[in-house]
């Protein structure tokens, strides 16, 4: 759907078509669930948060002027309830870099064991790690990081939806790209063949501590397979691969039910 199309499905519902304000939410549902998970790293938490933006969306609909992109709008009213909202800020984790790293160090084995044939949890070891990994920043800087380097928002957008000015979002948008990019040449195996964390070798610490699960996974199913990155991996300078991490993780999907669940709240069932 273009721009102006949506711009046009959000007038009408604003003039109180149904039918509108339902392919409002759908369109925009998938895109508030992905920046959710990106910010928050966990599933159940992040469609908790979709729904509430997306209830927020609604019930502010009236308040869009129709002056900027419509999901640029979207997108700050979500990082507004993503930064500040306190059932989402008493759930985070208050990780760090250092943290991290001891806990990925636990359980590593050696080579000759590791399940490198099990390429569905060796793909669901590493889209949970580079989620988690943006978890090492604060939340400010997070958001700057998903934005540009994961939603691929230009830096006067992403600068808009955050409401500060272009050059305080450059600011934070270096620094937390030298964070993840520092923390991957150092720790991970794919941006570096001296770093000790492969992918394989985290595969039965992490079915162990039940960080993945056999019997429910989550990494969507046009995620990249970690030997084909790993071998893309090897032409890239290490930067690159940070950056290639945190953008292919495929395609999140949101929960079936989602969007259903917000008409039916909002009262315009579905």
């Amino acid at each position: 759907m273009t721009q102006p199309d949506l711009n046009a499905l959000v007038a009408r519902a604003n003039s109180g078509e149904a039918a509108a304000l339902d392919r409002v939410v759908r369109e925009i549902e998938p895109r508030v669930y992905r920046l959710a998970l990106r910010m928050l790293a966990d599933p159940e938490a992040a469609r908790d948060a979709a729904q509430e933006i997306l209830i927020r969306v609604v019930t502010k609909l009236s308040t869009f002027a129709g002056q900027s992109r419509f999901e640029t709008w979207v997108y700050r009213v979500a990082t507004n309830y993503l930064l500040t909202a306190q059932k989402v800020r008493a759930r985070d984790p208050g990780l760090t870099f250092d943290i991290f790293t001891d806990d990925l160090m636990q359980g590593l084995v050696d080579d000759s064991v590791a399940p490198a044939e099990d390429h569905v949890l060796v793909t669901e070891v590493r889209v949970a790690c580079t989620m988690a990994m943006l978890l090492c920043l604060d939340p400010a800087q997070r958001a700057a990081y998903v934005l540009g380097d994961v939603l691929e928002l230009d830096q006067t957008e992403a600068a808009t939806v955050l409401g500060i000015s272009k050059d305080t979002y450059r600011q934070r948008l270096t620094r937390a790209r030298a964070a993840v990019t520092g923390f991957t040449a150092r720790t991970c195996g794919l941006a570096s063949n001296a770093a000790p964390c492969r992918c394989p070798r985290r595969v039965p610490a992490a079915v162990a501590s039940g960080r993945i699960d056999a019997a429910q996974l989550r990494a969507p199913a046009d995620a990249p397979d970690y030997a084909a990155l790993r071998a893309e991996a090897q032409s890239l300078a290490s930067e690159l691969v940070a950056a290639k991490l945190q953008t292919t993780l495929g395609t999140p999907l949101g929960p079936a039910d989602l969007a259903d669940n917000v008409l039916r709240i909002v009262g315009s069932p579905p």
